[in-house]
């Protein structure tokens, strides 16, 4: 059994994913969470596929029970967990004059609502030295106006990271924002595996709550 595992919540084919292996091939068990638990399977076949121990663990971060469930479902099987990675969000293009209230709100939940539950959710499982990570972007800091939901949501999942670190500052439980100053793309400098990368480095190295992902 792997020495330490990280529950990365919002698994899809970019980051997510890229994560996952980034953190497996440095010894990590990985949780995989997300909705959709026949692709997450998938997923998680390519990585035991790799070495690397994986499972798939289904979770909606639009229902704050269903994070809990999968968080204590990740613990029930590997007996710990040292870090967790929120890396769900929505894009949708619209100003703000063509939103949904609605709509809005909806995408909150996914992209700091459900962070809080998670984070609420892994508090009583981390030891010291363990860690959080949110993956931030450049729109929370420079909003752009046909991008206004996940601008919101990125700034409001920067203000919730750097209070987290606040909190955990004197537990020696490290929490962290990597804000990505660029559209992520495979096979250009923002490819998800340079940017998990970086969130690796950021597992290693706890130093700065706020990391950023800029262009060379």
């Amino acid at each position: 059994m792997a020495d330490k595992v990280i529950c990365i919540i919002g698994t899809g084919p970019g980051i997510g994913l890229s994560a996952a292996r980034k953190f497996g091939q440095k010894g990590y068990a990985v949780a995989l969470v997300a909705r959709n638990e026949e692709k997450l399977s998938h997923y998680a076949d390519q990585l035991k596929e790799e070495g690397i121990e994986a499972i798939a663990v289904q979770g909606n971060v639009l229902a704050n029970e269903s994070i809990r469930k999968a968080v204590q479902h990740t613990y029930d099987t590997f007996g710990r967990i040292d870090a967790m990675l929120y890396n769900a969000f929505t894009f949708r293009n619209e100003l703000p004059s063509e939103m949904d209230p609605i709509e809005f709100a909806s995408d909150l939940q996914v992209d700091v609502i459900g962070a809080l539950a998670a984070y609420k959710a892994v508090l009583p499982f981390l030891q010291e030295g363990s860690s959080i990570l949110f993956t931030g972007g450049g729109l929370g800091v420079k909003p752009m106006k046909k991008f206004t939901s996940v601008s919101v949501g990125k700034a409001a999942i920067r203000a919730l990271a750097l209070a987290i670190h606040q909190e955990l500052k004197g537990q020696n439980i490290y929490a962290g924002t990597l804000t990505i100053n660029g559209f992520v793309k495979e096979n250009t400098h923002f490819s998800p595996d340079h940017i998990a990368e970086k969130l690796v480095e950021m597992t290693e190295k706890q130093d700065q709550p706020e990391w950023t992902f800029d262009r060379k």
